[in-house]
C-alpha cells in the first residue's frame, strides 16, 4: 500500500481592514466564518472541512463522523494511548480522533481508504507523528505489525467482524479499543447463557477478554448513523496458543444456531447421533441442552471426543 507523509500547509484568509466611520458591511450567507477557535471535532469544523473539499460522507464506506470530544478522549484514554505507543487507526476520516491519539505522544499508523481525503488529513494532521497508510484495511498485512501495537479505531460497521478476526489473529496487536454498533459489542461481551452469547462472544473469549466501554448515542456523530454504538475493548492474551483452526471451525457450527440444541447443530454436518450422543455424555452435558449454554470448556472436550482436534 503506498504510504503517505506529506503535509499540505493551512492557509487562512486575512479580514480586510475597515476605516473609522466605515459602515459595516452586511456579511452574506455563504461568507466564511472563522473557525480556527473552534475544535476539529465540532459541527461547525467538520462541515466547513467537508465543504471546502467537496465532500459528502460515503454511506458505503460507513462514514460517520465523530463529534463529541467527551467520547474522542474517552477512547483515547480507554485504548492507551500514551508516549511512544505503537497505535494503528483503521478509517480516520477527517482525522479528528488521530489528532487526540496523536497529541498524546503516540506513534499513529493510520490506514484509510478514501483517496478523497488526502488533502482533508494532510491539513488537519499536519505536524504530527501520523503515518498515513493508503489503502483498503482488507488487503492491510496485520501479521507485520510490531510487538505492542495498540488498536484504536471507530470501525467502518460493515466489516467489523472482519477486521476484528484479524486483529485477534495478529501476535503483535495486543488490544483493540473500538467504536462498533451497541449489537455487536453486546455480543462480543457476552458469557454463555446470556441472550447475545454467540460466535462471536466466544472466539473473542478464545483470544482474551472484552470490556463494555461505553455507549455512544447516535448524535455524537455527523451524519448520525441509524444505529446506537458502543465503544469495546478487547485485549489479547498472548501467552496462550492460539486456538486451531479445525476446532474454531467446530465451535462456529456449534453455535451457528445457538439457540438450537447443540446436538441438532453438530448433526448438520453430518456427524453420526450416537457418536453426539457418546460425546455428550461423556462430558456431562444434557442431550438437550442449547448450544448457547455451552461453555468453551465443554465445547473443547466435545471436539476431543469427536476427533476433531487432539
Amino acid at each position: 500500500m503506498p504510504r503517505d507523509s506529506r503535509r499540505s500547509p493551512r492557509t487562512a484568509a486575512r479580514p480586510a481592514e475597515r476605516r473609522a466611520g466605515d459602515r459595516r458591511p452586511t456579511a452574506p450567507d455563504h461568507e466564511e466564518r472563522d473557525l480556527s477557535a473552534a475544535p476539529l471535532y465540532s459541527p461547525a469544523r467538520v462541515r466547513d472541512l467537508l465543504d471546502r473539499h467537496g465532500l459528502k460522507p460515503t454511506k458505503s464506506l460507513g462514514q460517520n463522523f465523530l463529534i463529541d470530544g467527551n467520547i474522542l478522549r474517552a477512547i483515547a484514554q480507554a485504548g492507551g494511548a500514551g508516549a511512544g505507543v505503537p497505535v494503528l487507526e483503521i478509517g480516520p476520516g477527517l482525522g479528528v480522533l488521530t489528532r487526540e491519539i496523536a497529541s498524546r505522544g503516540a506513534q499513529v499508523t493510520a490506514l484509510e481508504k478514501d483517496e478523497r481525503l488526502r488533502p482533508v488529513l494532510a491539513e488537519t494532521l499536519d505536524g504530527l507523528d501520523v503515518q498515513v497508510v493508503w489503502g483498503d484495511a482488507l488487503d492491510f498485512d496485520y501479521a507485520a505489525l510490531p510487538q505492542g501495537t495498540r488498536v484504536i479505531a471507530n470501525l467502518p460497521y460493515y466489516i467489523t467482524g472482519l477486521l476484528l478476526s484479524r486483529f485477534m489473529r495478529a501476535p503483535g496487536i495486543v488490544s483493540a479499543t473500538v467504536l462498533v454498533q451497541k449489537e455487536v459489542g453486546q455480543r462480543l461481551a457476552a458469557r454463555p447463557g446470556e441472550e447475545n452469547y454467540g460466535f462471536l462472544s466466544a472466539i473473542a473469549a478464545l483470544y482474551g477478554s472484552v470490556q463494555h466501554v461505553r455507549d455512544v448515542p447516535k448524535g455524537a456523530f455527523l451524519p448520525a448513523p441509524d444505529v446506537t454504538s458502543a465503544v469495546i475493548r478487547l485485549d489479547f492474551d498472548r501467552t496462550r496458543a492460539a486456538p486451531e483452526p479445525a476446532f474454531l471451525s467446530f465451535v462456529e457450527t456449534a453455535l451457528h444456531h445457538r439457540r438450537k440444541t447443540l446436538r441438532n447443530n453438530l448433526r448438520l454436518t453430518g456427524m453420526e447421533g450416537e457418536a453426539i450422543d457418546a460425546a455428550l455424555e461423556a462430558v456431562g452435558l444434557r442431550p438437550d441442552v442449547r448450544a448457547e449454554d455451552v461453555s468453551l470448556g465443554d465445547l473443547r472436550d466435545m471436539a476431543v471426543k469427536l476427533g476433531v482436534i487432539r
